[in-house]
């Protein structure tokens, strides 16, 4: 109660200090000692650290029974001057203060540029595009570690993160021209509001083929079948939303008819996983999530891939196999686009989770019903039919990316 009558006094003087200069331990412990000795009330106050060059920011009131203002700022600049550090004082009008006070109620989003290397074209196109829709940048964080210009640290990545206030003028083209400066610049922009879902995401569920492994797997059984020509021409077509995924899927396995199912060992050891996967999913599963393959492909392999990168549950197609032979059948309901969304949602379901803790990662047309219902849906290098309609995209960077996109740091990967 005494600082909100305190408030309602006009007369308060309010000050913002900001200090600057090379860090070292007892910076701040030394200067807001000398915030306590004047018994001042805390505003604001923010602090960050680029390159070993301190930046200290407070927002202090004197209360009535504070020194006088002059007598606070020569006790600070007095140990700035000690500390080796600049230091700047600005008055700020009260009716300044709760016109920023009534701001606070604002949504708040966060926008993750994601670049193997940050450039300030990157920058300057993303912080163009926040200025003409409005929204105003709070505060922006690196989320990867600092790059060596010496030693060669292999595919890093570089990641910061924006934290924004206000509501987009128009969201639409928010996306649109996100998607525009990725394809242009090479760099991968995600918009996220910052709500409790954000912070709290348990589930993630892939597509297996050319999400998870970097090829589709019945193309690779259709080489071994002399049938690949074939076989490709139906599956692009099917990506590309053009046909049927059910009808393509009958079609396609009908030509695998008579192949050795020895194959598919060789097939499996052999798939080339996607770049970042094995760091993705072991960072997941040592912090406490659950992942799943969703995929029109087929149990076979998503059972392998299961036991090599720990993956809770596989819903996939089963081939059916007689003598030895594929028949050129399958066994069970066909896994399409809806059959995902429906086992996205009976995981959920089971793990008690809410759909907005979710995150569903594809490429296809067959993934969009997934990608739609999850609170966090990726389209991971994906048809541009797909990547237009997904909330979000990955089109320059590995799965591990997906990981800064959650809101981890690098010190907490795995």
């Amino acid at each position: 109660m005494a600082l909100e009558n305190n408030m309602k006094n006009k007369s308060r003087e309010l000050i913002l200090m900001n200090v600057q200069g090379e860090d070292h331990p007892g910076v701040t412990a030394t200067l807001t000692s000398v915030l306590a000795e004047h018994n001042v009330d805390i505003l604001d106050l923010g602090q960050a650290t680029i390159h070993n060059d301190l930046g200290l920011g407070i927002l202090f009131a004197l209360n009535d029974d504070s020194d006088d203002s002059s007598s606070i700022l020569k006790d600070l600049l007095f140990k700035a001057y000690e500390l080796g550090m600049t230091i700047k004082f600005t008055p700020i009008a009260p009716e300044r203060y709760e016109e920023w006070v009534s701001q606070q109620g604002k949504q708040r989003s966060i926008i993750t540029l994601m670049a193997r290397h940050l450039t300030g074209v990157h920058l300057a196109e993303v912080t163009k595009i926040i200025s003409e829709q409005g929204l105003n940048i709070d505060l922006i964080s690196r989320l990867t570690g600092r790059r060596s210009l010496k030693v060669d640290t292999g595919n890093v990545m570089s990641v910061v993160e924006f934290s924004v206030r206000g509501v987009p003028k128009d969201a639409s083209q928010l996306k649109e021209d996100f998607i525009k400066v990725s394809k242009e610049t090479g760099v991968d922009i995600a918009f996220q509001e910052d709500n409790i879902f954000r912070r709290n995401r348990r589930l993630v569920c892939f597509d297996m083929d050319s999400t998870l492994i970097q090829t589709e797997v019945i193309d690779e059984l259709a080489r071994r079948a002399g049938v690949y020509d074939e076989v490709s021409s139906i599956t692009e077509s099917a990506m590309r939303g053009e046909i049927d995924f059910k009808q393509s899927f009958m079609k396609r396995i009908a030509l695998l008819k008579g192949l050795d199912v020895s194959v598919m060992k060789d097939i499996a050891e052999n798939l080339p996983l996607t770049e970042g996967a094995e760091r993705l999913f072991r960072t997941l599963k040592k912090s406490g999530y659950k992942t799943a393959i969703l995929s029109g492909g087929f149990n076979y392999f998503g059972n392998y891939l299961k036991q090599k990168l720990g993956i809770d549950y596989v819903f996939a197609n089963e081939l059916e196999v007689e003598d030895g032979r594929l028949t050129g059948r399958h066994v069970g309901d066909i896994v399409d686009g809806a059959k995902k969304a429906e086992m996205l949602k009976l995981l959920a379901f089971k793990e008690d989770l809410h759909l907005e803790q979710c995150i569903a990662v594809g490429d296809g047309s067959n993934d969009l019903p997934m990608i739609q219902l999850a609170g966090l849906g990726i389209a991971f290098h994906a048809k541009p039919k797909v990547k237009a309609t997904a909330q979000h995209a990955i089109s320059e960077n590995g799965l591990d990316t997906i990981l800064y996109l959650i809101g981890f740091r690098d010190r907490e990967i795995g």
